[in-house]
């Protein structure tokens, strides 16, 4: 009875996102049909997020989501200009669907209610979110997991349509980034990933932390194997994506291999500093002598303004004076850094951070950059099975259980390119069966999912389909087995609602003796 009054009681204080929404908008200037756009998708968000969580599993909960959608509409965004696409003020866009501008708060885009979401997801994010000491990634990592995320956010309206879950590639933003993005979900957990892209607290070293989980869980071989995927991933799609981007890179790369040819000689280089160093200290004692005389000082000053344009003359000795201690406190800090050079402890280290600035960027170049992203995406594919592996292996309870079947099945659907996802990857074939035959064995053994048989075998051939199954909610799946013209069919059903009828094949393939079900009986394939 108290359950009964507790549900009574949520329902009475559900929050209403819909008013709260209108509410927002009252104080906007938004015209109405931009005004009736943002209300259709949210109210398309509500409809849709429950089939959305029953589908991908470790999603953030549905108020929060909705709410954080309403607070970026009121706090971050004061104008939005929808733009037909056929009308002349299309060409502000060139070829893009959609223009931020976080300085004035302003979303310029097609009238598309994924673009707009899209828009508001991004509009609120913060440019970087990883800390600057991390040479190059610092920039390309926060690019792969923001756009990801906003990908990410507009997931629930571009699949789902509160009946049916179809994924349309074509209209993904970045096929690349979302599925980078989903297998670090699956990996590390959603809530870790919003907790990093939407940390205010820019102190907080959330790459570290993510390296240091990613070893808690997975292992150092593993994390050293993802750190380094995903690294040389980020590289290569900001350069598809921002070929302003490329070069800057292009430009990084050949300083730092400037700089790794100048120490290859170490007697050679040992040298050129310590001559550099001399150098330094008799500018050092220059400076001194004529700082601390006044007629030397003279001699400098009226030495410099005969060379010197009109309008970069020195007006004063005393203005000369502050030039040339600001010039010798600049010799001081060069000095020191020689200094560190010429140190066998630091120069190691200056040599290996030159390394690890160059180890992402030594394969850059501005050809084949598609070819290199496919065989980075397939790497990192085979790199998260292994992490799959061991999600497997540690699962204890039957809720984790439960949860990487529904992970899983929501994984293999994913696309990988514009025309093949997951599961239709032949390069993986025998990996993804190989998981799936230890999930369903240990599904079994928990008594997660029912025995249909005592051989292996058969059960991995049917329960695997629940893999391919577009029923929203697994758990609700059942089955029934039919023999018709000697062959053996698989009909599974959405609750008692028939959804399709596979062909397992030849009856003479088949032992009967061996199922532990009977047939042209539904059966429920999840006992929990």
């Amino acid at each position: 009875m108290p359950k009964k009054k507790e549900k009574i009681f949520n329902k009475i204080v559900k929050k209403n996102f819909n008013n709260e929404l209108e509410h927002v908008l009252e104080h906007k200037s938004f015209d109405e049909n931009t005004k009736n756009i943002l209300l259709s998708v949210l109210y398309k968000l509500e409809a849709a997020y429950g089939d959305y969580e029953l589908v991908k599993n470790n999603v953030m909960p549905k108020d929060e989501f909705l709410q954080r959608i309403i607070d970026v509409i009121q706090n971050d965004i004061e104008t939005i200009e929808l733009i037909k696409m056929s009308s002349p003020e299309s060409k502000i866009l060139g070829n893009k669907t959609f223009i931020i501008d976080k300085e004035n708060k302003k979303i310029t885009c097609y009238p598309i209610e994924r673009k707009l979401l899209y828009c508001i997801s991004k509009i609120s994010k913060q440019e970087k979110i990883v800390n600057d000491k991390y040479f190059v990634l610092n920039k390309t990592i926060s690019d792969l997991l923001t756009v990801g995320n906003n990908v990410n956010t507009v997931e629930p309206i571009r699949d789902f349509n509160g009946f049916s879950w179809s994924i349309v590639s074509k209209d993904i933003e970045s096929i690349e980034h979302n599925l980078i993005y989903q297998n670090l979900r699956i990996i590390v957990g959603a809530e870790f990933l919003n907790k990093w892209i939407y940390n205010k607290e820019f102190i907080i070293d959330y790459y570290d932390i993510f390296k240091n989980k990613l070893e808690d869980l997975y292992g150092k071989k593993i994390q050293e194997k993802v750190i380094d995927s995903i690294s040389k991933l980020s590289v290569l799609l900001e350069v598809k994506y921002n070929r302003d981007e490329l070069k800057k890179l292009l430009k990084s790369k050949k300083e730092i291999e400037e700089k790794l040819d100048e120490i290859q000689d170490n007697e050679d280089f040992i040298k050129r500093l310590t001559k550099e160093k001399k150098d330094v200290n008799k500018q050092l004692k220059k400076i001194d002598t004529i700082i601390s005389d006044k007629k030397l000082l003279q001699e400098e000053y009226q030495k410099r303004n005969e060379t010197l344009p009109l309008e970069k003359k020195i007006f004063s000795m005393r203005v000369l004076a502050k030039t040339m201690k600001e010039e010798r406190q600049q010799l001081i800090t060069k000095r020191a850094n020689i200094n560190k050079m010429l140190n066998p402890q630091k120069f190691i280290k200056y040599k290996k951070s030159l390394e690890e600035k160059y180890q992402y960027l030594q394969y850059l170049e501005e050809s084949n950059v598609e070819n290199k992203i496919t065989a980075q995406m397939l790497a990192f594919q085979d790199i998260f099975l292994d992490c799959y592996k061991l999600k497997i292996k540690k699962a204890k309870t039957q809720e984790e259980i439960v949860n990487l079947l529904i992970e899983l099945r929501y994984y293999l659907n994913i696309p990988f390119n514009r025309n093949k996802r997951i599961n239709q990857l032949p390069q993986f074939n025998e990996k993804i069966q190989d998981v799936i035959k230890q999930l369903i064995n240990k599904s079994i053994k928990s008594k997660v999912l029912v025995n249909l048989s005592t051989n292996q075998e058969v059960n991995y051939l049917v329960l695997k389909e629940i893999f391919n199954s577009k029923i929203i909610n697994l758990q609700i799946i059942n089955i029934d087995f039919t023999k018709v013209n000697g062959k053996l069919y698989l009909k599974m059903f959405d609750e008692n609602v028939f959804d399709e009828q596979i062909d397992l094949g030849d009856l003479n393939t088949f032992n009967m003796k061996d199922f532990l079900v009977k047939f042209n009986k539904n059966i429920k394939l999840f006992v929990i």
